[in-house]
């Protein structure tokens, strides 16, 4: 019997134009309805969780954000599990980035920080009305020099196979953190972060087991997630490396595949 049910959210519960549909979010209120604990589980900050779901009063408690970096106890307040970046390192980290051709946001205090006037117009219009936590800033080396928290996460975009390549030799002077790249950016968090860390802390404090899990997602940040799920359900739109690992390969983002996996195979 599944009692915690950890959804991703772009390509996941949200189709491909960022949005949720009617029929997903009456899905997910369903299975809260059943007694299904529902766990957003999403590289956003938490402040740009989908507008749907946040709008919906009581359907979840706990949430995983920033890949994993942080686990909060809404109805608490507080937070539960973190794993943090020393600030100082990322202001040197981002201080040897300044001469690259590259583009610099971080996930702070659950908020996005954006670099620039482009990016924040850019980040409003792939967000919509989740756009609550961007912040805009014209230098982010000089923005987080001097706030006082630690750094959830930081995102570095580039334009050019050289300069992916050169952020990729600065990264190794930088054992503390972990990296994936993508082809156009990186994503940079504390070392030994992800969604199936954060998970297992969650699923831990709950008292809930292994099999008693079960998780959706499309790409390959979710794979760490589905070592902590007993029943991985990845999308028909998720990159072969998570298909792989699935136990269901549910319909695409686009046709409410993760609603129609939730009805199928939880309820």
């Amino acid at each position: 019997m599944i009692r915690l049910l950890a959804l991703d959210m772009d390509g996941t519960c949200l189709n491909g134009r960022s949005r949720m549909t009617e029929e997903t979010i009456r899905t997910i209120r369903k299975a809260a309805d059943a007694g299904i604990i529902i766990v957003p589980t999403s590289g956003r900050p938490l402040t740009c969780l989908p507008y749907q779901m946040t709008q919906e009063k009581g359907l979840y408690r706990y949430t995983i954000t920033s890949n994993g970096a942080q686990v909060v106890d809404l109805e608490e307040k507080k937070t539960l599990f973190r794993m943090l970046m020393k600030r100082e390192r990322v202001v040197q980290f981002l201080r040897e980035c300044e001469e690259l051709n590259v583009v610099r946001m971080t996930h702070i205090q659950h908020r996005y920080v954006m670099e620039g006037p482009l990016m924040e117009v850019a980040g409003r219009i792939v967000y919509g009305r989740d756009v609550d936590g961007i912040r805009r800033v014209n230098d982010m080396e000089a923005f987080v020099e001097k706030i006082h928290y630690d750094i959830e996460e930081v995102q570095v975009y580039f334009f050019s196979g050289r300069t992916r390549r050169k952020v990729a030799e600065i990264l190794e002077g930088y054992p503390e953190f972990s990296s994936a790249f993508g082809s156009k950016y990186v994503e940079i968090f504390a070392k030994n972060t992800s969604k199936g860390t954060a998970l297992n802390a969650l699923a831990s404090r709950l008292g809930i087991a292994k099999e008693e899990i079960a998780c959706i997602g499309d790409s390959a940040n979710d794979l760490p997630m589905f070592e902590a799920a007993g029943l991985k359900i990845a999308m028909g739109n998720a990159v072969p490396e998570l298909k792989k690992k699935a136990d269901i390969v549910a319909y695409s983002n686009h046709i409410d595949g993760a609603a129609k996996a939730i009805e199928q195979y939880i309820l």
